[in-house]
């Protein structure tokens, strides 16, 4: 009887903790998806842990889904707000937009909307920032990568400007589809988030 009851005791000591940690939103792509790593090699799962290491109370939910964009980040939004009541939510999404060529005033709108419907549930925002290939032409490219540091203005909201700063393009950090972050790089996409994240937490 003892056991089960020190037992239940612990039990309700974890459900409590549990209830009073805040909880951390990710609503991002593939990049955040960890898409081609395995399960808690990606920069989401490293960030729960670093987490935990500072004693820093936090429900992180990963809500990055593969080949997402901007507009569909949006649709999803207030679900996912709805549900789990955020305090902090990262936005990581644009790369899609951009792969498709689709307009920069459009991915502008969007993440506008997000971090205002972010807010209105109390939430704290950060963006993270994305660039693209050389190949889509100088104008397209300085457009796009724009659009986060003028949100970031625009909206007083911590920006990394670009999340995979010593990331693309480096040998040795990418998958084979040059396109997706290896293993190897998700302690620098964390660390590269880091010093803008760890103030609002």
């Amino acid at each position: 009887m003892r056991g089960w009851l020190l037992g239940g005791a612990l039990a309700s000591l974890l459900w409590v903790q549990g209830a009073l940690a805040d909880t951390l939103l990710v609503v991002g792509d593939s990049i955040s998806a960890a898409f081609g790593l395995e399960t808690g090699q990606g920069w989401v799962a490293l960030l729960e842990r670093r987490l935990v290491e500072r004693g820093l109370q936090y429900q992180v939910v990963n809500a990055s889904i593969s080949g997402d964009t901007s507009a569909g980040g949006l649709a999803r939004l207030p679900a996912l707000l709805a549900n789990h009541h955020p305090q902090l939510v990262i936005i990581e999404l644009g790369g899609n937009d951009g792969l498709r060529g689709q307009s920069p005033a459009q991915l502008q709108r969007n993440l506008a909307a997000m971090i205002d419907r972010s807010r209105t549930a109390g939430a704290r925002v950060m963006l993270l920032g994305v660039q693209l290939p050389p190949n889509y032409g100088p104008r397209y490219n300085q457009t796009f990568a724009r659009v986060y540091t003028s949100l970031a203005e625009e909206k007083q909201v911590p920006v990394v400007p670009f999340f995979l700063e010593g990331v693309g393009g480096v040998p040795g950090m990418m998958q084979p589809d040059g396109i997706h972050p290896a293993a190897t790089a998700q302690v620098k996409m964390l660390d590269n988030v880091w010093p803008i994240l760890e103030p609002l937490l």
